[in-house]
């Protein structure tokens, strides 16, 4: 059947991510849509390379300028890719930065909706009604505590959360997801409410995602998880990807 409605996908995403650009794609296009609904993708990047807070910190600086490529093509939705970059820059940081964005979008003549991984996660987490999570993530233990302080501040409790110590992006991106298999059996989820996969957006964990559902009675999710159900939020779509954890089943949102 012809495509009779195509969404423009805009991410803003770190320079050295190679993730975001393949796992995204991957669960919209096995989402469970209406006839004819279609999607391309499009990325404008900002640099970075270690996950260190002063090059996160710089990172940010590139969200306007990124946001005003992308609009240019005219997106449906843009949504800015890097979790642990918001994050580490204190409470509530998520809303500033989707609110710079918004007016780039306004300033160009469009009403584009802004999405940032960081206020996908919480979203999505309220979406499903947790209190209470587990999450892993590739960074290093004093970013991790600040993702966890991050996620607490906006009256999430984070019961445990592993960090794998993994400076270099790149090496956070070749990371085998299948190995969350196993460390995910490490984190500590007795009163869990939900298991967050991945807490970033360069891990890759979509290909873990349903077995490791399997194991769990409550849902399991990563990051790039949140920011797909966040865009389908946005674009008004139905909420169904098969084979992607707990969040994307269909039953919430």
């Amino acid at each position: 059947m012809s495509t009779t409605k195509t969404f423009r996908i805009g991410q803003i995403v770190p320079s050295s991510n190679t993730t975001m650009e393949t796992e995204v794609p991957l669960m919209l296009q096995r989402a469970i849509v209406p006839d004819g609904v279609g999607f391309t993708f499009h990325s404008s990047r900002a640099p970075m390379k270690t996950v260190s807070k002063d090059e996160l910190t710089a990172m940010n600086g590139h969200m306007v300028r990124c946001a005003s490529e992308l609009i240019d093509a005219r997106m449906d939705v843009i949504a800015s890719a890097c979790l642990v970059a918001i994050m580490c820059q204190g409470a509530g940081y998520h809303r500033e930065t989707e609110s710079s964005l918004r007016a780039v979008c306004k300033e160009n003549g469009m009403e584009t909706p802004i999405i940032t991984s960081a206020g996908a996660l919480i979203e999505a987490t309220k979406a499903l009604g947790a209190k209470k999570i587990a999450i892993i993530t590739p960074y290093v233990k004093s970013l991790t505590d600040l993702v966890v302080r991050y996620i607490e501040g906006e009256g999430i409790e984070v019961l445990d959360a592993i960090a794998l110590e993994i400076p270099d992006n790149l090496e956070v991106g070749a990371h085998d997801p299948f190995a969350l298999v196993e460390i995910v059996k490490k984190l500590s989820t007795h009163n869990a409410d939900a298991v967050v996969l991945s807490a970033c957006v360069q891990m890759p964990s979509l290909a873990a995602l349903d077995t490791v559902q399997r194991t769990f009675d409550v849902p399991v999710f990563s990051t790039a998880a949140a920011t797909v159900f966040e865009i389908l939020r946005a674009l008004k779509l139905p909420i169904g990807v098969p084979a992607a954890g707990g969040l994307l089943s269909g039953q919430y949102g």
